[in-house]
């Protein structure tokens, strides 16, 4: 497996690493579905240490996912291996009534990241980061504060922002221009390439850069078929309602004729693109069984240079505007 530099870091991380949301099982906010469905542990286990065997180093997750159970299963899965970096981020909670609550406060990050210790059975966290914090966040200025402590006082190594979905310049542009943390976490796939010029920029500035969403869902998987359905308690209900599935599938049809002549599965193909991109550190499918890890741990292809350059014009003139519509869609 590969190791990049993380930024101006001294982690080295594997070029894929272990996206791990879709561990943390069934969680609901209210009536709104958190994760991916259900899972097993028990796989979930398994797929850690495969991944981990593969040479991947590099784990992301958030006391979120789950609302927990994804890093007391990593911290269970990994806690003999101080080799391996876990990432994980602080900011999202639930309200006495079941909903989503944004809290960068100094007392609730504090007390999050105690938990997050505890549960990943650590003493300090490699890669901390704030999840999908508001321009207005960063602006008060609180949670910067006490990520800056928290790496004084060696419970975290090293900070950063895991960036909006849909418009993460906003306030990635506020982090480089005031020279704040260590790593971006974004978006980056063959349909959503809006982070490439920010990835650009903060590569150059010294920013580790944490690829999330490659795969798009698993649409990026060419498992998908249009009968495909998923169940209540996963989110991708109702961001891939039907009639968005089936257009995305329409859209992507062209391009696995690429993957073969590469000799590459479809997954191969998405995740090489990602790689593809200087600025990136690293990228994190999701892994939730054993046979995703082998799967997404095998060696990229080299793209040739038209080829890339051919797949993002194909953002510009189909994905974008299907982009658009998964954005209404949520």
């Amino acid at each position: 497996m590969e190791k990049r530099r993380f930024g101006r870091s001294d982690l080295m991380v594997s070029a894929i690493g272990f996206g791990a949301w879709g561990i943390g099982g069934p969680a609901m906010a209210g009536n709104t579905a958190i994760g991916w469905g259900r899972v097993d542990d028990g796989e979930s286990m398994r797929a850690l240490r495969t991944a981990v065997d593969r040479g991947i180093n590099f784990i992301d997750t958030a006391d979120f996912y789950g609302l927990g159970h994804s890093e007391s299963l990593i911290g269970e899965a990994l806690k003999s291996r101080p080799d391996v970096l876990i990432a994980t981020k602080v900011g999202h909670r639930l309200n006495a009534d079941g909903s989503i609550a944004l809290d960068y406060s100094r007392d609730h990050i504090l007390s999050a990241c105690e938990q997050s210790l505890r549960r990943l059975q650590r003493e300090r966290i490699d890669y901390y980061q704030l999840h999908s914090a508001k321009l207005s966040h960063l602006q008060q200025g609180d949670c910067i504060g006490v990520m800056q402590q928290l790496v004084k006082e060696g419970k975290v190594r090293y900070w950063g922002l895991s960036l909006s979905t849909f418009h993460p310049e906003p306030e990635g542009d506020f982090m480089l221009q005031n020279g704040l943390g260590h790593g971006l976490q974004l978006v980056y796939n063959l349909i959503n390439q809006r982070a490439r010029d920010l990835i650009a920029r903060a590569a150059a500035a010294g920013y580790g850069i944490i690829a999330r969403m490659p795969l798009q869902f698993g649409l990026l998987t060419g498992k998908f078929t249009r009968q495909t359905r998923f169940s209540e308690d996963d989110h991708r209900r109702f961001r891939l309602p039907p009639h968005l599935l089936e257009r995305a599938l329409d859209t992507l049809e062209p391009v696995w004729t690429m993957a073969d002549a590469y000799a590459a599965s479809k997954t191969g193909l998405a995740l090489s693109f990602v790689l593809a991109n200087p600025g990136v550190s690293t990228v994190i499918p999701g892994i939730k069984t054993e046979q995703q890890a082998l799967e997404n741990s095998r060696k990229p292809v080299r793209l040739a240079e038209s080829d890339i350059e051919q797949l993002k014009d194909r953002y510009i003139d189909e994905w974008d505007p299907l982009l658009r519509e998964m954005e209404r869609a949520g």
